[in-house]
């Protein structure tokens, strides 16, 4: 896949996952029970975790290193969360603005690779981006509905 349809890609599901929670007071995304005890809060914090951890691993990606192996998925998350727990939403909402803004500067950086660094950057892309933001923007939209409808 070009560089270019990946950009593409990854930006259409942003504008969806933004969507998801789009003018919804603030209060709102401050209230629990979105995915389980979470806010959208707490998801944005999560998108961001996710999208550094991929800017983290990029150059060994693009190297052919071996990447890190999480120890517990949902301890490394919670983890991310306590380290997060007291960032007011406007900070949380800039860290997200710009890890997004070096996730996407990244990418339009990426020089011409070959297959195997192709498929194990797509994979990590598509897992910590893409698929990411539709996974919980479906969750979002579920509790939106539910909430607000």
């Amino acid at each position: 896949m070009s560089r270019d349809r990946l950009l593409i890609r990854v930006e259409r599901e942003w504008q969806d996952f933004l969507g998801a929670f789009a003018g919804l007071p603030e209060k709102a995304l401050l209230e629990p029970g979105v995915v389980g005890p979470w806010s959208v809060r707490h998801i944005l914090c999560h998108i961001t975790t996710w999208e550094a951890e991929f800017l983290k691993v990029l150059p060994l990606i693009l190297t052919g290193k071996p990447m890190p192996r999480y120890r517990g998925i949902d301890a490394f998350n919670a983890r991310e969360q306590e380290r997060k727990r007291k960032l007011s939403l406007d900070q949380v909402r800039r860290e997200l603005a710009a890890t997004h803004e070096r996730l996407v500067s990244a990418l339009a950086s990426l020089p011409a690779t070959t297959n195997a660094i192709e498929n194990r950057l797509r994979r990590r892309l598509r897992l910590d981006t893409h698929h990411h933001y539709r996974e919980h923007a479906a969750q979002i939209s579920a509790w939106r509905k539910a909430r607000f409808s």
